[in-house]
């Protein structure tokens, strides 16, 4: 047998292989669940994974609004693991109920995150209030830089809706978590410049601030003229003007006006008034009785294109107290389907900076019913056209600077920066 010859050069060490940064993403809602924030959180997932990233989602197996509905305890989707965890979430009946979910929801995820091995950065949101707790425990013991995107401001919103005193002990807990988060947080993500105003008043974070709006699910929305719309069919909506509502019927989103409005057009067999979603204000729908007002859960993800492209007018609306404290993303998804805006509610928002930087709509005040029957008289009475037209100019703002591409990019950009 023969002898290897010696080596000629210097022994090489071999080249060690690099372990893709790991993202730990901590969301009582996730994908499939329908409530929004769990799909823009599913939405910067698979982006992060794209970019080579291996990301792990500590998720409830329950639903948001329907804590019946259970999801699979293990999955993989877009490339994203998720994991989900029981007895985290008890549906939203009441602030109570919602504070016992979202506790044990931090406590399990706390625990799970002992057994995910090396962590190189947390994304966290305000999906429970308290989850930043498990994010600002979990950075802390593992050393990983904190993401927080801000999607709703609390204990503002609980205040401003009359759910809890500014002095009151739970108001002042959070606020105190709020503000060990923004001096934590490596960088502070929020949705619109008012929002920006609002957490800057509580912690000076300019310098690690970024304003980025939610995005339309530009995958699944795209423009369905009526004629070829199924959903338009399935409901009976041939020759009406449908004035949509689509989205969370929570507090901060008064529907009274566009009710009574309704009320008062009843006897008008042209106008449809559509609420399609979930949350404590579908009662108040339900209830009025309307036979003009058509009430439907949250649709499915696939088929939400032909949803919203069967309204000819889609309503936004915003509690006045609490402008840069929730941000209407529904807006974005009607928009996408070259639909015009109706916003109900103050015209120093976020909305209201959409439609004075283009007509793609009219804002009314809340209590201005008469206002909002003439609009909608009048509205019967134009071509289609001026409807039509109002509606493109909506999609060309989407296309042009408030797509998904753009704008969960910017997000994934701040995920990565800092990170080594």
């Amino acid at each position: 047998m023969g002898r290897r010859p010696p080596s000629s050069g210097p022994r090489r060490e071999p080249t060690p292989i690099r372990r893709p940064p790991t993202l730990l993403v901590l969301s009582q809602v996730y994908v499939p669940d329908p409530a929004a924030v769990g799909q823009y959180m599913a939405d910067a997932a698979a982006e992060m994974a794209r970019r080579g990233w291996r990301v792990r989602v500590l998720t409830s197996r329950n639903g948001y609004d329907d804590p019946s509905v259970r999801y699979s305890r293990r999955e993989l989707r877009d490339g994203v693991e998720i994991r989900r965890i029981p007895w985290s979430s008890f549906g939203k009946r009441s602030i109570a109920v919602r504070l016992v979910g979202g506790l044990s929801f931090v406590f399990q995820a706390i625990v799970r995150s002992f057994r995910l091995g090396k962590i190189d950065a947390i994304l966290v949101s305000t999906s429970p209030p308290i989850a930043a707790l498990a994010a600002l425990i979990i950075g802390r013991m593992r050393r990983a830089p904190l993401k927080f995107w801000v999607m709703d401001v609390n204990p503002d919103q609980i205040v401003a809706l009359g759910g809890a005193r500014r002095g009151a002990l739970s108001v002042r807990l959070l606020d105190w978590l709020n503000a060990r988060v923004l001096a934590r947080a490596h960088d502070v993500v929020v949705l619109d410049r008012f929002m920006a105003g609002r957490i800057n008043a509580k912690r000076d974070v300019q310098d690690k601030l970024a304003v980025i709006p939610p995005w339309p699910q530009e995958d699944q929305l795209q423009p369905i003229p009526h004629a070829q719309n199924p959903f338009r069919a399935a409901h009976g909506l041939e020759g009406k003007l449908v004035v949509m509502y689509s989205g969370n019927h929570g507090p901060s989103h008064p529907l009274a006006t566009l009710l009574q409005a309704a009320a008062r057009l009843v006897t008008e067999p042209r106008v449809v008034f559509m609420f399609i979603g979930g949350g404590i204000g579908k009662r108040e729908v339900e209830a009025a009785g309307l036979a003009n007002v058509r009430s439907l859960p949250y649709q499915p993800l696939t088929t939400l294109g032909h949803s919203l492209s069967a309204g000819d007018l889609h309503v936004v609306t915003l509690g006045d107290d609490v402008v840069g404290i929730v941000h209407p993303s529904k807006v974005y998804g009607a928009m996408a389907v070259a639909r015009p805006i109706l916003l109900i509610g103050p015209e120093r928002s976020h909305v209201g900076d959409l439609l004075r930087q283009e007509p793609i709509g009219w804002a009314l005040s809340h209590g201005d019913v008469d206002g909002l029957v003439k609009l909608l008289r009048s509205l019967l009475e134009q071509p289609s056209e001026e409807l039509a037209a109002r509606g493109q100019r909506a999609h060309a703002m989407i296309r042009n600077g408030l797509s998904k591409a753009v704008l969960c990019g910017a997000l994934c950009d701040v995920l990565e920066r800092g990170v080594g």
